[in-house]
């Protein structure tokens, strides 16, 4: 890596058009912040008290059948319902502008044991998980009040994650949220202005410059990218042009399960620890408009910065001015890259 990056600079992210700051040396700073405690590893394969476990009773009164594989159910406490209010009071300003939104949220285990996660799953286990995945998205799709289908999992109690046992979220919405409704602008602004895929050539920019990558395959590049807010950030690209999930043929799914796998055993290998992270794909909306320009890639956020005790805070200049990191992405690509599968 030039010694140019390590000083202070700013890096551009093209699927944001926005600005990241790094200060390489700000690492050399003694470390006088808050210490979290690692929790237990759940270790049993099934748990009594979960609501997620087969055959168990979940908060709001359903029962789990005694699933074998992938079960998922229609979230108990959505954050978004099927049948909204019809229309809001109207507001006095359009300074207090507001709609009224609907959609699905379901739940959807990976695996009925209790003490799996990705990285510690089979890969045709994880197959079965994307194919999953795919299903939920065709069949939300065809709901004509769904526009936007949100697939992300919450790894970790650092993350908010409400159960241990092995699942995922997926949101549909009326509305396309702001980070893909960004990128969706971002990459069309890139496909009009230079007649190409925006993250088919920076895939191309990264295979050839190597320091970033994490791992790969034949279909799917891991990598840090190069405007990484999160200190160990991750970014999966598809290495064919491809909106949606579903698209994936079969040996491509057999690749993300691969891919998946890989990056999260590498995460637990990193500090020796269960890897608490979110991550979440990104794909063209479902509106029924064209998206040529989307490309489909997986977002992973993790919060930890120096062990498995100490975590990256957004704070300070980061919420009021810009994000800002110290480790580079390609010290952190190494860090990884280091790291067994």
């Amino acid at each position: 890596m030039s010694n140019q990056w390590q000083y202070p600079h700013r890096r551009w992210n093209p699927l944001r058009r926005s600005w990241v700051m790094v200060s390489p040396h700000r690492t050399q700073r003694p470390w006088q912040g808050e210490v979290s405690k690692t929790g237990a590893p759940e270790r049993v394969s099934y748990d009594a008290e979960c609501y997620l476990c087969p055959g168990n009773t979940r908060a709001g009164g359903a029962v789990n059948p005694v699933y074998e594989n992938v079960f998922s159910f229609v979230n108990d406490y959505a954050a978004v319902l099927a049948t909204p209010p019809e229309k809001l009071d109207e507001s006095p300003s359009p300074l207090l502008a507001a709609e009224p939104v609907q959609g699905v949220c379901k739940v959807l285990c990976f695996h009925p044991d209790h003490s799996l996660t990705l990285a510690k799953m089979e890969r045709g286990d994880i197959r079965k998980v994307i194919d999953a995945w795919s299903g939920e998205i065709e069949e939300l799709a065809q709901n004509p009040g769904i526009n936007y289908i949100q697939v992300f999992e919450n790894r970790g109690s650092m993350m908010g994650a409400s159960n241990p046992h092995p699942h995922c979220q997926i949101w549909a919405t009326s509305h396309i949220p702001d980070e893909p409704a960004v990128e969706t602008e971002a990459q069309r602004h890139y496909h009009d202005e230079h007649g190409s895929c925006l993250l088919c050539d920076y895939a191309g920019v990264e295979a050839k410059a190597g320091e970033r990558i994490i791992c790969e395959n034949e279909h799917f590049m891991a990598l840090v990218p190069w405007w990484a807010v999160w200190p160990f950030e991750a970014m999966v690209v598809a290495k064919r042009h491809l909106g949606r999930m579903p698209e994936l043929s079969g040996e491509e799914r057999d690749a993300l399960a691969d891919i998946l796998k890989r990056v999260t055993t590498r995460f637990d290998n990193l500090f020796d620890v269960s890897f608490p992270y979110t991550m979440g794909f990104h794909q063209a909306p479902v509106d029924g408009g064209e998206y040529p320009e989307w490309h489909f890639h997986a977002h992973f956020y993790p919060p930890l910065l120096r062990s498995a005790t100490v975590r990256k805070f957004m704070v300070g200049f980061e919420m009021l001015g810009m994000p800002q990191r110290d480790i580079t992405p390609e010290q952190a690509a190494a860090r990884l890259r280091a790291c067994a599968e």
